[in-house]
C-alpha cells in the first residue's frame, strides 16, 4: 500500500507571476519527505501551468505549440522540485502524465501505474504533476493534480491520501471544518479564491468525496506551515478529513 501526498501549486509557485517558483517553500517541502517508504508525490503546476494553458486556450483549443509549451513549462517546475528533493536526501524520479495516461472527455480512463509501483517497491519517490494529456474525445486537455491523486489512490489502494494547500483545510465562514461528508456540502458557504484552469476548492472536494464513496478517506491541510507535511504523513489529524457518506 502507498501514501499519496499532493502539494498545491499555490504553495510551490507564485500564481500572480509567470513561471515563478518559491524556492524556500520548495526546499521546505523537500526537507520533510526523506524517509517515508511507499510515498508518491504529486505537485500542482501553479504559475508554470495555468498561465501557458490560458495563453494557448487550453483545454478548449488543441494545438501542438500549446501542448508542447505547456508541458515543457510544468516539466521545468518538476525538474526544480526533483533537484530540491535530491539535495534533501530523497530519491525522486519524474513521472510525466502526458506520457503515461489517456483521458476521455476530461477524465482519466487509463494510466500506467506499474512503473510507479516498481519505483515505490525499490525505495524511490515517484513525483508527478499537473500536466497536459491526450484525450480520446477532446483531442487533448489538462489533467489536474487533484484528479491524479484520486485516480492513483483508487488504483493503488492508498492507505493515506493528503492534499496540502495554503489554507488550514476546508473553510466555512473563516473556520476550519474538521470533518466533511457529502451530505454537508450543499449547505456550506465555502471560502474560495478565484478558480483557475483546473478548478476550485469545491472541485477539489468533489474529487475527494468521490474517492471517499469508494472507501478511501483523505485530508486537506496547510502544507505551507513548517513541519505540517511530516506531521500529516506520520498520521496526525490536521486540517479537514474528507470522509465517506452519501447524501
Amino acid at each position: 500500500m502507498v501514501k499519496i501526498l499532493k502539494v498545491g501549486g499555490s504553495i510551490l509557485t507564485d500564481k500572480s507571476g509567470y513561471a515563478s517558483p518559491r524556492p524556500d517553500l520548495i526546499r521546505q517541502m523537500a526537507s520533510q519527505l526523506k524517509g517515508f517508504p511507499g510515498l508518491i508525490l504529486v505537485h500542482g503546476a501553479g504559475s508554470f501551468g495555468h498561465a501557458p494553458a490560458r495563453r494557448y486556450g487550453l483545454p478548449g483549443k488543441v494545438t501542438h505549440e500549446g501542448l508542447l509549451f505547456t508541458h515543457q513549462s510544468v516539466a521545468d517546475l518538476n525538474r526544480q522540485i526533483l533537484e530540491a528533493l535530491t539535495m534533501a536526501g530523497a530519491r525522486p524520479l519524474p513521472v510525466h502524465p502526458l506520457s503515461c495516461l489517456v483521458m476521455r472527455d476530461g477524465r482519466i480512463v487509463r494510466m500506467m501505474t506499474e512503473p510507479l509501483q516498481e519505483m515505490v517497491d525499490r525505495g524511490f519517490l515517484p513525483v508527478l504533476h499537473g500536466d497536459v494529456a491526450m484525450d480520446q474525445v477532446c483531442g487533448a486537455g489538462i489533467v489536474s493534480g487533484d484528479q491524479l491523486v484520486t485516480y492513483l489512490a483508487s488504483a493503488m489502494c492508498a492507505e493515506l491520501v493528503a492534499l496540502g494547500t495554503d489554507v488550514d483545510g476546508v473553510l466555512c465562514q473563516g473556520q476550519t471544518i474538521p470533518v466533511l461528508e457529502r451530505a454537508d456540502l450543499s449547505g456550506l458557504d465555502l471560502w474560495e479564491r478565484s478558480a483557475d484552469v483546473t478548478g476550485s476548492m469545491r472541485g477539489k472536494i468533489k474529487e475527494l468525496l468521490d474517492l471517499a464513496d469508494n472507501g478511501v478517506n483523505s485530508r486537506i491541510f496547510n502544507a505551507a506551515v513548517p513541519g505540517n507535511i511530516r506531521r500529516v504523513l506520520d498520521g496526525e489529524s490536521l486540517g479537514t478529513l474528507i470522509r465517506g457518506g452519501r447524501a
